[in-house]
């Protein structure tokens, strides 16, 4: 069996039928076992804060790290998938994500923890995850849409599970055994990835992701050793390869995109300001919820109801926008649902009675649901299809720098102040400038078009400038998908 894309599978996998289930299957497992898995950190924030005698800002770091390396390492999954394929890439992240969760039960200090469970841990599941949503893109063209969110209700089981399994195990073994149990589960993603065998057509030819060799850079490069015999000229050389590192960046982080398409540039924004705040509700509830009188297992089973509540209402937004009422108006919907996130946060201020943090939880999930079913799908809306995937690169990476930095923050004013109210009038404040933010100013974009239109002054590559929806044709079984597009989840 040969490396890369073009490794050829043993035996013929037509695409939407047989095997292409059970890949799904493996699928939802994934994004269960790494999206799914930061959810219960939380549980363990009381016991390593006295283990390590750790403030809130420096116990907050090490779930901070691990979500922002599995949101932020996109690129260099996409590296390693289009140099060694998705189940290579899958099977090193399980691996990773085992070793480092067996390592931070060792682990003599807090800042030993940022390394294993934090980069170690996060960096396998973004391997895992973004090449397991890859290769469905590969095992099916007629049901992909289908296939996509039914593979999203895995982070919804996770959310479920998690936070349980860890309380249970958190009593009955401390947290230490407990992060050797989780090294041993995470290591089924291995499984999962030798169940995702490379695709060969009916027709025999394999689906094959473009080699690293024909990109244009590579290509340049290439010719011009060649062309230079033994001895290319160095300033030569080194123009070539900045050529080559500039087309890199341009096709994994599309900044000129980000400069030229106001769209992709106003959600862009909005979005990474929002996830300051989206996450610390996640990481501070059971905390918070402890201190206030709530016992730990009924704590811990906040989150499992946040979980379980998105396993059906996050399907059913995902429809719910599909219609074509919301036909260019997905936007607006998103915006509402991060208000309403928002908004809800109010709820844990007023009071912190288990049964006030049970309609919060229930709150915030359909909040979170909207979230999760709309943030790529507006992404298409803004961008060309056909450079969806570098944005969502330059995407990513910028949601993985306020999600590193929101937590600890919060908790620094936490440690400051000795008040856990501030978690979620932070969370607030940021929720909801976001959603006005990108509510006023998708609004004043579309008058400003209206207008040019109106006074029918031509405008240069106008679609880059509008927010409109961007159809694109359903792919025929003959055509490959794209190499490496990358979808997570909230």
């Amino acid at each position: 069996m040969s490396q890369g894309g073009a490794t050829v599978c043993e035996a013929a996998n037509p695409q939407d039928q047989g095997w292409a289930w059970m890949v799904l299957l493996a699928a939802v497992l994934l994004q269960g076992l790494t999206l799914g898995f930061p959810s219960c950190i939380g549980v363990f924030f009381t016991d390593l804060q006295h283990e390590f005698q750790a403030s809130n800002s420096e116990t907050s770091w090490f779930p901070s790290i691990m979500v922002a390396v599995l949101y932020g390492g996109g690129p260099l999954c996409s590296i390693l998938v289009k140099r060694f394929g998705c189940r290579f890439a899958v099977m090193l992240g399980g691996l990773l994500s085992g070793v480092g969760m067996v390592s931070s039960s060792f682990c003599k200090s807090i800042s030993q923890l940022y390394l294993t469970a934090g980069l170690i841990t996060g960096l396998g599941s973004c391997f895992s995850f973004q090449a397991g949503v890859t290769v469905l893109g590969y095992y099916f063209v007629r049901w992909r849409t289908l296939v996509n969110a039914m593979a999203s209700t895995g982070v919804s089981l996770g959310f479920t599970l998690w936070p349980l399994l860890s309380q249970y195990l958190l009593d009955e073994m401390g947290w230490r055994n407990t992060f050797l149990i989780f090294g041993g589960i995470l290591l089924n993603c291995c499984v999962c990835g030798a169940i995702m065998r490379p695709v060969q057509l009916a027709s025999g030819s394999p689906l094959q992701s473009p080699k690293p060799a024909e990109e244009p850079g590579r290509r340049a490069e290439g010719a011009q050793l060649s062309n230079g015999a033994s001895s290319p000229h160095p300033k030569l050389q080194q123009q070539t390869r900045r050529t080559a590192c500039f087309q890199m960046l341009q096709k994994y982080l599309a900044f000129d995109i980000f400069c030229q398409n106001k769209g992709y540039q106003i959600y862009t924004i909005g979005v990474t300001w929002m996830m300051m705040g989206f996450a610390l509700p996640h990481v501070y509830l059971v905390p918070y919820a402890i201190q206030n009188g709530v016992e730990e297992r009924r704590a811990a089973l906040l989150i499992s109801i946040i979980g379980f509540i998105n396993i059906f209402i996050r399907p059913l937004t995902g429809l719910l926008s599909g219609h074509r009422v919301f036909t260019g108006r997905r936007i607006y919907l998103f915006s509402l649902a991060v208000l309403l996130c928002g908004l809800s946060n109010f709820i844990c201020v007023i009071s912190a009675e288990f049964s006030m943090l049970i309609i919060y939880c229930v709150i915030l999930s359909i909040a979170m649901s909207g979230i999760g079913a709309l943030t790529f799908q507006v992404l298409m809306d803004v961008v060309e299809m056909d450079r969806f995937s570098s944005a969502l690169g330059l995407f990513t990476i910028l949601e993985s720098i306020t999600l590193l930095i929101g937590p600890p923050l919060t908790g620094f004013l936490v440690d400051i102040t000795r008040d856990f109210h501030y978690v979620f009038y932070n969370s607030s404040f940021f929720l909801i400038s976001a959603a006005l933010f990108m509510m006023l100013s998708f609004c004043a974009l579309e008058k400003k078009n209206k207008l040019k239109e109106a006074s029918k002054v031509p405008l240069d590559n106008s679609s880059r400038y509008q927010y409109n929806e961007m159809p694109t044709e359903p792919q025929s079984e003959s055509q490959s998908p794209p190499a490496v597009v990358y979808i997570t989840s909230i």
